[in-house]
């Protein structure tokens, strides 16, 4: 696969050295770009055939120009897998249902049963979520 892991500004330091400390795992190719959700994806496309998010539903500041960039980037065949931690504590529940809502405006989602995570890293607190645009 042609790969492009996303991050802040800051953090393209680190994305670079896992690339490269990952190379010989890679039989495509891997780059890292700034991507600052909200904000222009005109370099990102045509559309991802992927999307893989994980651990992005934090704080309500981010919602919409996540569910923005989300929007941008998706065409009709792209497919979005989303793994996030499931918070009970201050804020997080209501932030977690908001997105939800704000997100099935857009998109169609599918839970991925808890028996078909890997047993491994399977957790009951872990989600794993496959979304798609919905069809006009």
């Amino acid at each position: 696969a042609n790969v492009t892991v996303t991050d802040l500004e800051e953090l393209q330091e680190l994305l670079t050295i896992n690339i490269e400390k990952n190379k010989h795992l890679v039989t495509g190719s891997v780059r890292a770009k700034v991507l600052k959700w909200g904000e222009d994806v005109t370099e990102f496309q045509p559309p991802p055939d992927y999307i893989l998010m994980a651990d992005c539903i934090y704080y309500e500041e981010s919602l919409e120009p996540l569910l923005k960039t989300l929007k941008d980037l998706t065409g009709p065949d792209t497919c979005v897998l989303c793994c996030y931690e499931q918070r009970t504590m201050g804020k997080n529940p209501a932030i977690e249902r908001k997105y939800f809502e704000l997100l099935q405006m857009d998109f169609e989602l599918e839970r991925i049963p808890l028996d078909q995570h890997d047993e491994e890293y399977r957790s009951e607190d872990i989600h794993i979520l496959n979304i798609h645009r919905k069809q006009a």
